[in-house]
């Protein structure tokens, strides 16, 4: 008995982790309808940058109307058209290396070859546009000095190369050096705030795991504090009436006596650590649940009677709607979700139901279910007539 307790014990502290993450678990429940509302916060800031660099790259289009009007003043059509194809595939290849980048992946090589070789054609045909794109496709994967001197080197060299031609031409050095600039600095800018944005983001998770550290902590404290004392006196009491069991029966009645007096009051003290550590206020989580669901646009309404439930019984509640509203936004695209309580009786519908829906997993609604049960209370979650999903949670009030 008493192992199972502590094993009870333990597992209550297992489920800190859901406690103290705060924006963490908020940023789980933000997961809504579609992708973007599925994401995670990173995941956005991501998403922001990559297409940011994206339309950086895009500033090389205006290679199409230099190609044009070349055109019209005479420069051969099949060369222009190949220039023109080039230059869109160089635009497309270069939305790759960066993703790669920012999701870890190994440099690709293949890539940055193929797209070295259709900018070294393009240059030579004075088409400035495309060094400054595959040095943006470059810059993830090589030190930013490295970055910085084939910028100046590309501009020296192209520039040299105008000079010998045709002469010195100050539009083509500032329109060169503004667009080199532009583009591969903005993709070094970008990349150290996405490096920025994913340390924050795991530092966050790494003081939530410090947070979690420092509960476990606690609560061994307090439980060594609570059993140690109490099981070295059951042990002693319990050593002292096995002596005297055979020359004094009643002397190691009394002890044992004594000895099952003491268990219980551990017991008891055990049961009421247990039930204020796990306390949960129900309208705080209610409150923040409706909040949370409200912010991923899905609509809320909350009607709860609470005043005259137990702190068990809000307690208890309170464990369910969390896991409730966890669902709701991981697990469908939910459009509304309505909350009731009513003498001691929750029910909380949602449409937008994804896929059939499977047994419960043991750490999710079937761990609440055995908790409910073992109130006195029942637990189900099911598919109603009208294509909608309720959770329903029945314990005594």
């Amino acid at each position: 008995m008493r192992t199972a307790q502590v094993r009870g014990l333990a597992r209550g502290a297992d489920r800190l982790r859901g406690l103290s993450r705060g924006a963490g678990w908020l940023r789980g429940l933000s997961h809504g309808p579609g992708r973007l509302r599925r994401a995670s916060r990173l995941d956005k800031v991501r998403w922001l940058i990559v297409f940011s660099t994206d339309i950086a790259n895009l500033l090389a289009l205006l290679g199409l109307l230099e190609l044009a009007v070349r055109w019209q003043e005479g420069f051969p059509g099949a060369f222009a058209m190949a220039a023109a194809v080039l230059l869109l595939v160089l635009l497309g290849l270069a939305t790759r290396p960066f993703r790669i980048a920012v999701r870890g992946g190994r440099r690709p090589t293949g890539i940055l070859a193929v797209a070295g070789v259709i900018t070294l054609f393009l240059t030579v045909l004075l088409l400035i546009w495309a060094i400054p794109v595959w040095l943006g496709m470059l810059a993830p994967y090589v030190r930013r000095r490295t970055t910085l001197l084939l910028a100046i080197g590309s501009i020296v060299v192209i520039n040299a190369y105008i000079t010998l031609a045709t002469g010195f031409l100050i539009e083509i050095f500032l329109l060169q050096t503004v667009f080199t600039g532009l583009v591969t600095g903005g993709i070094l800018a970008n990349l150290w705030l996405w490096r920025v944005a994913k340390d924050a983001h795991e530092g966050q998770e790494a003081r939530a795991m410090l947070a979690v550290s420092e509960e476990r902590l606690r609560f061994a404290r307090d439980l060594n504090d609570l059993l140690g004392q109490s099981l070295a006196d059951i042990s002693a009491g319990a050593g002292a009436a096995s002596r005297t069991l055979r020359e004094d029966p009643p002397a190691a009645a009394d002890a044992m006596f004594e000895v099952r007096d003491l268990a219980r009051q551990t017991l008891r003290e055990v049961r009421s650590t247990v039930q204020s550590y796990r306390a949960l206020d129900l309208d705080e989580v209610l409150a923040s649940v409706r909040a949370v669901l409200e912010a991923a646009d899905v609509r809320c309404a909350v009607r709860a009677d609470t005043a005259a439930l137990t702190a068990e019984t809000r307690t208890l509640l309170a464990t369910v709607v969390r896991e409730g509203a966890t669902n709701v936004l991981k697990h469908s695209k939910a459009g509304h979700c309505t909350i009731t309580i009513e003498d001691g009786v929750l029910e909380m519908s949602n449409d937008g139901v994804e896929g059939p829906v499977n047994d419960h997993a043991p750490d999710g609604l079937g761990g609440l279910s055995q908790r409910v049960s073992a109130a006195g209370g029942t637990l189900s979650a099911a598919r109603t007539g009208d294509g909608a999903y309720l959770l329903r949670a029945a314990v005594p009030a």
